[in-house]
C-alpha cells in the first residue's frame, strides 16, 4: 500500500485550515502531506498507522504529526451503540512550517517551535495537562476569527514547545520505507482483528491471513510494530473494554468476556499493565 499525496484544501484567504469532523469514519487511505497535522479524537476508536507505528487509538487522543509523515486513522467496525452506528468526531489543525512567513523559524524567539516541528517528525502524543490544555484551544479555534486563528495557533505551538508530556510515536526508520507487500499484509491483520477481537484467535489463523508461517509471521509483526501481535490483540481488546467501562451499562465481568478475555484475573492483569489502573478506577476516573 503506497503512500498517497495528499493536498490540504485552505481557502485563499487562510494560511492554515482547521476543520470539525464528523463523518462515518475517517477514512483509510495511507496518505502524507506537506502540513504538519494536530489531530484531536473526540469521539470514536480503532487502530492508528503513524509512520512505522501500528497502536489503537480511542477518544481524547491528541497526535502531532510531522509534515511529510504518513498516516491513516482506521476506525473498528463495532463501533455501535443502542442499534445505531456512532459518527466519529474530531478536530484538525493542519499547517505548514512556514505559514506564520518564510523567516518566522530563523527569528531567536521561535528557536523552540524550530525543535518541536523536528520532533514532531517522528509523531508526537500529547498528554495530561498538555492534552487538556491543547483540546480546549482547539475548541476554540474553530469558530475564531481569522486574527484571533492565529493568535490561538501561537499559543498551542508556545505550549507544546514548552512541554514535556510528549511522547515520540515512531522509531526513526518511518513505515512508508516498507515494501508494499508488507504494508498489505499488515493491513489485512489489523483489520482482521479489529473484526474479531472478542473471539480467540489463534497464531495459526492470524498468521495464515498474512500468508505466512507463524514463525515468520511472529517475526515479521514484530519488526513492523515493535510489539507482539498478542501485545497488539490486547491492547485491541482493552480499548474495546474502556469505551463499555465509561458507557457504564455492563458489569465488568460482562464487558471482560465481550473484550474477548477468557477470565476475570487475565482482564483485571492485562487491563493494569496496558491503562496503569484497575477497570473500576479508569471507570471512577472517567466519569467524575
Amino acid at each position: 500500500m503506497k503512500a498517497h499525496f495528499h493536498k490540504v484544501p485552505v481557502n485563499a484567504q487562510d494560511s492554515f485550515s482547521v476543520r470539525h469532523d464528523r463523518k462515518p469514519n475517517f477514512g483509510n487511505i495511507w496518505h502524507y502531506h506537506p502540513e504538519l497535522e494536530l489531530h484531536y479524537v473526540i469521539q470514536g476508536e480503532g487502530v492508528r498507522f503513524i509512520g512505522d507505528n501500528v497502536s489503537n487509538f480511542s477518544a481524547g487522543e491528541i497526535l502531532l504529526v510531522g509534515e511529510n509523515l504518513p498516516h491513516t486513522w482506521r476506525c473498528n467496525d463495532a463501533y455501535f451503540q443502542d442499534n445505531s452506528r456512532l459518527e466519529v468526531e474530531a478536530i484538525l489543525m493542519q499547517f505548514r512550517p512556514d505559514c506564520l512567513g518564510r523567516d518566522f523559524l530563523n527569528l531567536a524567539e521561535t528557536q523552540p517551535i524550530r525543535r518541536l516541528y523536528e520532533r514532531a517528525s517522528q509523531g508526537l502524543l500529547i498528554k495530561g495537562k498538555t492534552g487538556e490544555k491543547i483540546a480546549s484551544l482547539l475548541y476554540s479555534v474553530v469558530e475564531a476569527r481569522p486574527l484571533q486563528r492565529l493568535i490561538i495557533l501561537l499559543s498551542i505551538l508556545e505550549i507544546l514547545s514548552q512541554s514535556d508530556e510528549l511522547e515520540t510515536i515512531t522509531s526513526e526508520h518511518a513505515f512508508y520505507q516498507s515494501n508494499e507487500l508488507e504494508t498489505v499484509r499488515l493491513n489485512k491483520v489489523c483489520t482482521y482483528t479489529l473484526s474479531n477481537y472478542a473471539k480467540e484467535i489463534t497464531l495459526e489463523e492470524v498468521a495464515s491471513i498474512a500468508s505466512l508461517s507463524v514463525t515468520s509471521f511472529c517475526r515479521y509483526f514484530k519488526m513492523m510494530t515493535h510489539k507482539t501481535y498478542h501485545e497488539f490483540l490486547t491492547e485491541v481488546r482493552i480499548s474495546h473494554a474502556c469505551r463499555a467501562l465509561v458507557e457504564n451499562k455492563l458489569s465488568a465481568e460482562v464487558i471482560c468476556f465481550d473484550s474477548g478475555f477468557n477470565n476475570l484475573s487475565n482482564f483485571y492483569r492485562h487491563f493494569k499493565r496496558v491503562k496503569g489502573v484497575t477497570p473500576l478506577e479508569y471507570k471512577r476516573n472517567y466519569l467524575q
